[in-house]
Order: C-alpha cells, then sequence, then structure tokens
C-alpha cells in the first residue's frame, strides 16, 4: 500500500464533541505513516481451513497446557478397557484428557485385539492404580510438550478428530 501524494483518513472517533461519527481529514505525504499496522494486513490474508485449524490447535494446546495433572490419585477405579478407564478418570477428576491421550488409549484397546487376554477385564491384566498413574504421565506429557502443529496436522487428517477432543471443563 504505497503512499504517495495525499491519502484520506477516515477516523470514527471523534475528539471534538462534534455531532459526526466519522472525521475525513486529508493527511499530505509529509505525514506518512511509518508502518502499516498489522491489522490491515491480516484483512487482506484470507484465512484457510488449514490456518483455522491451526489456530484452533494453538487454542486447544495452550489451554491444556494450563490444566494441572492431578497430583493426589483417588481409588482404584475398575474397568474393562483403557477408555472406560478414560472415561471414569475424567468424571472422577472433572477435566479433560488431552486429544493425544484419547487416541493413545483408543489404539491400546485395538492393540488387545487377538490377545489371550482380549475378553478379560483390564483391570485383572493391569493394576488399577498402575493404570491410572500410567494414563496421568502420558497426559503430562501431551499437556507439557506436545506441538499445536502436529496436532493440527493430525486433525486435517481425520474429518472425526472431535470425537477425541473433550468438552472443556471450566474449573482450572
Amino acid at each position: 500500500m504505497p503512499w504517495d501524494g495525499n491519502e484520506v483518513i477516515v477516523s470514527s472517533d471523534s475528539s471534538d464533541g462534534s455531532e459526526s461519527d466519522t472525521d475525513v481529514k486529508e493527511v499530505s505525504s509529509e505525514m506518512k505513516p511509518a508502518v502499516i499496522p498489522a491489522a490491515v494486513i491480516e484483512l487482506d490474508k484470507e484465512l484457510t481451513p488449514q490456518d483455522i485449524i491451526s489456530r484452533r490447535a494453538e487454542m486447544y494446546q495452550e489451554y491444556m497446557k494450563q490444566i494441572p495433572v492431578p497430583s493426589l490419585h483417588g481409588s482404584a477405579v475398575p474397568f474393562n478397557t483403557w477408555q472406560e478407564l478414560a472415561r471414569s478418570l475424567k468424571l472422577l477428576y472433572k477435566q479433560p484428557l488431552h486429544y493425544l491421550t484419547n487416541i493413545c488409549l483408543k489404539q491400546w484397546d485395538k492393540a488387545r485385539i487377538g490377545t489371550n487376554n482380549e475378553y478379560l477385564p483390564l483391570d485383572g491384566v493391569i493394576h488399577p492404580r498402575k493404570a491410572e498413574a500410567t494414563i496421568w504421565l502420558m497426559e503430562e506429557v501431551h499437556r507439557l510438550t506436545s506441538s499445536h502443529h502436529h496436532i493440527a496436522n493430525l486433525w486435517l487428517l481425520d474429518p472425526m478428530h472431535q470425537a477425541f477432543v473433550d468438552p472443556v471443563f471450566k474449573q482450572i
């Protein structure tokens, strides 16, 4: 946006108390601004779906970093699958689990298919306190070290990613 000759600037704030909501002023070439405001540049750029997903992933990751992982663990929770244990922990501690944690737990449940203990309750295979500690350790890693770029790329590849993004609990 070159600044040659006279330009017209429209200002919506009227400091002289006049009734007009908009003042139009002539600006000579000697009064050129040194820098184009970032807001003007942003208006020219059209947001792509990738930009929107990336921004959502960034906001999501920043929010998840703020939630402290529980340090005191409750009583042993009975469970049949990793995802079932995750649901119980979300209710018990009233906080979401990270998208990457939810995806990992889903994969762990799938990995049990075809094993000798596939139909046994998981709490009979792995002690409930160890299983809970494992989830919280993984959760801490995902909350504190995951790149929003990585999350955004995964979300772009999976149109159903929202199924694994837990609702936001307001208490931080």
